[in-house]
Formats: structure tokens, sequence, C-alpha cells
């Protein structure tokens, strides 16, 4: 039975994940799993430091484990598009759980090849696994339930930062760091578990020709479509603006204001995971209490994507001054609930704009735009704050200007189309 094809009387977040078993294992999946990867974020990283005390090998980890996603996301998202994506997802939760085992083994700063090495496996698992699940979820819920599913799974991200970073530093800190790859492979299975529970029938695709030759010619089928509906690529470039302008950037100042400017806790550990925490709520709080005014109507949407870039620009400037940790605490609060908005609402706009055949690839190029944004901001303001780390307040000053570059232009495009219809 298609699981879409009946209408529940409501589209609630506890009514859906009471009366629709197939998204409930989908987010029972998302939510160990996530569990698991902030887990392995702090022990790796924490691994890595301590065996070498260099912080060019400490981000050479981040960019591992931001490139190999962007690599694989050609065939990524013709798998997605062309085998069972429920298989798909089981197979790169085992995988996963087998290869982190690999973390056990690296105990000496010369094997930190095989770290990267292992971690770049990983997260080339990841790229497939994170197109594939965006792609299956408009499969297993109805079209009025979708945008509840949806602020469902970004709202369980936020959690689990918050929930996930903090855990993985007590264990790391307490029982150091091999237990913690531990956990993270038994949180894989578990989530293989809970994906296999779906039920989940799909179309059958022809897969004859399984050629590599093949499989480029259908992603740059899915660029073509790209190119031809360039509403749809200005969604999909959301989030690499995001990432590009403000995340990858972050990932580095934060650090730096947890270590030498608001130091809680040894090396301004605890500093740096109330930062994380913060993110984490504001970014499930932004999205859901904008969902209150947009509901999942297109023009609402998009109309809040334009917001969400002017909130953020507004809390970087807040955390520019840096006046106390209070007032970037409150400033990373405002910016983050924009950018979980932008988030959130961009993909809800490709889940229900996209064609069923085409989801995959386009998921895949999404999420490869932003993983080397991502890697292209960090890498740039790491330079910026090896120079002087005097320099912060100017870049996020800077940073609040360049975000709202590609708010404006959005809210040109919005502009110019409410001009149409009114003509």
């Amino acid at each position: 039975m298609d699981p879409r094809s009946s209408e529940r009387e409501s589209s609630g977040y506890v009514a859906l994940v009471r009366g629709n078993r197939n998204f409930k294992y989908l987010w029972y999946g998302q939510i160990v799993s996530l569990f698991g990867d902030w887990f392995n974020l702090i022990a790796s990283a924490t691994l890595v430091a301590s065996l070498t005390g260099s912080g060019l090998a400490v981000g050479g980890l981040f960019v591992v484990r931001m490139l190999a996603p962007f690599l694989i996301s050609p065939l990524a998202g013709v798998a997605a598009d062309r085998y069972n994506r429920k298989k798909l997802l089981i197979l790169t939760d085992v995988v996963r759980a087998v290869v982190v085992l690999g973390f056990i083994l690296v105990r000496s700063a010369e094997l930190l090849w095989f770290l990267y090495a292992v971690t770049a496996i990983q997260f080339a698992m990841h790229g497939v696994f994170y197109p594939t699940r965006n792609a299956i979820l408009p499969d297993l819920v109805s079209s009025r339930e979708l945008g509840t599913a949806n602020a469902i799974t970004g709202t369980t991200w936020s959690v689990m930062l918050a929930m996930g970073a903090a855990a993985g530093g007590l264990v790391a800190g307490g029982w150091g760091v091999y237990p913690a790859f531990i956990i993270d492979s038994a949180t894989f299975i578990l989530s293989a578990y809970f994906i296999a529970r779906i039920r989940y029938e799909p179309e059958r695709r022809d897969t004859h020709d399984k050629s590599l030759r093949t499989a480029l010619s259908d992603y740059v089928e899915g660029l073509r479509y790209l190119a031809h509906n360039l509403k749809t690529l200005a969604v999909v470039l959301h989030k690499a603006s995001l990432t590009l302008f403000v995340v990858g950037a972050l990932e580095v100042i934060q650090v730096t204001l947890a270590r030498d400017f608001f130091v809680i806790g040894e090396g301004g550990g605890i500093s740096l995971g109330i930062l994380y925490a913060v993110i984490g709520v504001g970014s499930g709080v932004g999205p859901i209490a904008a969902r209150h005014f947009t509901g999942d109507r297109e023009r609402p949407l998009q109309i809040a994507i334009f917001f969400a870039y002017v909130t953020m620009g507004v809390g970087l400037i807040i955390i520019s001054t840096l006046a106390s940790f209070g007032t970037v605490l409150i400033g990373t609060l405002i910016r983050s609930m924009g950018g979980g908005t932008l988030w959130i609402f961009s993909t809800q706009l490709l889940l229900q704009k996209l064609p069923e055949k085409i989801r995959g690839r386009v998921f895949s190029t999404e999420y490869a735009f932003l993983t080397l944004a991502m890697a292209t901001g960090a890498g740039l303001a790491g330079w910026a704050l090896d120079q002087v780390t005097t320099v912060i307040p100017d870049l996020l000053r800077l940073m609040s200007f360049l975000i709202w570059l590609p708010g404006l232009l959005w809210g040109g495009f919005l502009a110019k189309t409410l001009f149409r219809r009114t003509d």
C-alpha cells in the first residue's frame, strides 16, 4: 500500500510520529545516528589534538569531513534515484558502523593518515545517506504531513547537536575517546535496525546499465534540470550561502572565542559547549516559531527565508561587539534562529517541488555545494585568524555584510516575481 494514499486528519508533530509508522522509524534512526555523529566529532577531534598537538592537524580533520561528501556527491545522487532508497540507507549505516571502529586502531601520530582515511570513508557514506534520507521522506509521508515531517527532522538535528556534543564531551573526558567510537558504531547499527522496519516498496527503476559512465550521465541530467529551473537552483544555493559566509567561519571563530576570550573550563571547553548548545536551541526554535506563521505555503516560506538572512546578519553584528559572553550568546541565539529557518525552509521548498525521479540528484548537488562552501569558509577564517586573533570583530562584521548579499538577491527575486503576478 502506498503510504501517501491516505490523508490523516491531523498533521501535528505528535500525531505524525504516532500515526505514521514509516516516518517514526526513519526519525528514530535519525536520532541515534545524529547522537553518534556528535560523539564521533568530539572524540576524533580530541584524539587528533592529543596525538599531534597541532591545530593544522585538527583543521585537516574538518577539511576531510567536509570534502569527502563533496567528492562522492555525483555518485550519491545517482544511487539515491536509481536504487532502493531504504536499502541504501541501511547499507550506509552498516558500512559506517564497521568503519568507525577503525578509529580504535589509531594510537600514535604516525597513524594520523589512517584516521583521515577512516574519516573520509565515514563521511563519504554520510554524503550518500543525507540526500537519500531527504529523497525518501516524501515517499513515506503524505503531502499534508510533509512540512511537519521536515520540521521534526530539522529540529531533531538541533536537539541532538546540543545533547550529543555534550554527552560526547563527557564520555571522552571521563572514559577516554575510544569508548566513544564504540558507542558511535552501535548507534549506526541501531539506526539500520530502525530503518529496516520501514515498509517501503518503491517503483521499479531501469538499472540495466550500471556503468560509471551512465552514472555520471545521470548526474549531469540532474545538473541540467537545475540549469533549466533557475528558481530551484536559487533554493539549492541557500545552504551554500549559509555555510560559506557564516557556518564554516564560525566553526573556527567559536573555538578561538572559547579558548582565548571567554574561557570557562579547561581550554574553554565548557564555553564551547555552551555555544554549541545555544546554536542547537536557536536552530530548533527559529523554524518552529516561523512555521507558525508560514505553514507550508510556498510564498510565505520564501519570504521567511529573506528575513532569515536579515536575522543572521543582525545576530553576527551583536556577536561582533564581544561585549560579554552573555552578549555573544544572545547574538549566537539570534544568528542560529535565522540559520535554522533558512535551512529547514529551503529543504521544505525542494521537498514540495522536486519530481520524484530527480530528487536524489538535486539533494546530493545541494550537499556538494554546501560542503565545499563550508570548507572554503572555514579555511579562509582559519587563515585570517592565523594572522591575528584581534581581527575577529572585523571578520564578524564582514560576515554580516556578506550574508546580506545573497539575502538582497533573494529579496530582489521575490519582488520581481511579485510584480509579475500583479501585472
